[in-house]
């Protein structure tokens, strides 16, 4: 099974956030759309912005065990991670999707192909996709 199977079921809807906006923005955007994580894109959600991380419901759970309440009104890009962006694309195996997040030690992954973002896929897309399969067969 590849990412492209996953983003083809789940009809691909993906979530951005700013990166500017606010982290009491974020929760909320996440909270409305019901998502566990938001791409994030340099300085706007316009599709040709860059897309520079994710920020999830961990997150934002991090920013107020740290910096109480205070912390709702900092911005997002204070607190996505300095290192490189962890992505795959849509031609590439669960199984290797699942290796990267666990060597990260994160739960979702953008999905960009030819320099796209095109998705989102998470732990639970993939559990969910070996459940099917494995009821299927």
């Amino acid at each position: 099974m590849y990412v492209g199977d996953i983003l083809r079921a789940n009809n691909a809807h993906v979530v951005t956030i700013g990166s500017n906006e606010t982290v009491s923005i974020a929760a909320n955007l996440m909270y409305a759309s019901n998502v566990g994580a938001l791409v994030v894109r340099n300085s706007s959600r316009s599709k040709d912005a860059a897309v520079i991380g994710m920020f999830s419901e961990r997150d934002v759970v991090a920013v107020i065990a740290e910096r109480g309440t205070n912390g709702l009104a900092m911005k997002v890009v204070q607190f996505i991670s300095p290192r490189s962006l962890v992505s795959c694309n849509s031609q590439d195996a669960l199984a290797d999707v699942e290796r990267l997040m666990a060597r990260h030690g994160i739960r979702h992954v953008p999905v960009i192909d030819n320099g796209r973002l095109v998705g989102v896929v998470s732990m639970r897309d993939i559990a969910l996709a070996y459940e099917e399969a494995a009821c299927a067969a």
